[in-house]
C-alpha cells in the first residue's frame, strides 16, 4: 500500500498523486498528521519534519500490521547521509538497504538503494510526476547540511565523475586496520 503522510502543509495538493495511484489502481492511503500543526513552516527543521514523517509511517505500519516498509531513498541520498555523519555526527554510518527495527517487527528497505538520483528524476519525468515529488518537502530544504554536502558532492562530481559511487563502495571496503581505536582519547577542540 502506498502511503503518503499530509502535514497539511499549503504548498502540496496530494490530488495529483491520488489522481496518479488510482489511475495505475495502486492501494493507497493518505494520513493527516497534525503534529506539525501550528508550527511556522519556515521554523520546522529537516530532522524534525523527517522524524514526524517516519514515526507516522511507523504507526500505519503498525495499525495494518505491515511488517515492511520500503523508503524511497537512492543511492546518493545514501552518500549524503555517510557524509552528513562524518562532518556533523563524527561518526562513520548510513542507511542500509535492508534494516531490521524493534527487534525485528520491522524491516525497512530501500530498494532504490543501488540507483542514481539522475534516474529516479527521469522515471518522474517519464511517468508525469516530476512536479509531485518536488513539493511538500522540509522547509528549510534548500539551506539545510544535505544541501550543503549535495552541491559540494555535484561540485567534487565535475572533477571525478566516480566521486558518489566511490564512497558508496567505501562502505564495502572498509579497512578497519586503518581506524582508529574507539577507546583512543579525543580530539581536542
Amino acid at each position: 500500500m502506498a502511503v503518503h503522510i499530509d502535514f497539511g502543509f499549503s504548498d502540496f495538493n496530494p490530488q495529483g498523486l491520488i489522481n496518479y495511484l488510482e489511475k495505475e489502481g495502486f492501494p493507497y492511503h493518505l494520513e493527516k498528521v497534525e503534529s506539525l500543526q501550528g508550527e511556522k513552516w519556515e521554523n520546522i527543521n529537516c530532522f524534525w519534519w523527517s522524524k514526524n514523517r517516519r514515526r507516522a509511517l511507523f504507526e500505519i505500519a503498525s495499525k495494518h500490521g505491515f511488517n515492511k516498509i520500503a523508503f524511497g531513498h537512492h543511492l546518493d541520498d545514501i552518500v549524503e547521509t555517510i557524509l552528513l555523519n562524518q562532518f556533523y555526527r563524527g561518526e562513520i554510518g548510513a542507511m542500509k538497504p535492508k534494516q531490521e527495527l524493534f527487534e525485528g517487527r520491522v524491516t525497512i528497505i530501500r530498494p532504490l538503494a543501488y540507483e542514481r538520483e539522475t534516474m529516479m528524476q527521469q522515471l518522474a519525468e517519464k511517468l508525469g510526476l516530476a512536479t509531485i515529488g518536488g513539493q511538500s518537502k522540509c522547509a528549510n530544504d534548500e539551506t539545510s547540511h544535505r544541501m550543503v554536502i549535495k552541491k559540494m558532492l555535484r561540485e567534487f562530481e565535475k572533477e571525478n565523475p566516480q566521486v558518489i559511487k566511490n564512497i558508496f563502495r567505501s562502505l564495502q571496503n572498509v579497512r578497519t586496520d586503518y581506524l582508529l581505536e574507539p577507546s583512543q582519547p579525543e580530539i581536542p577542540s
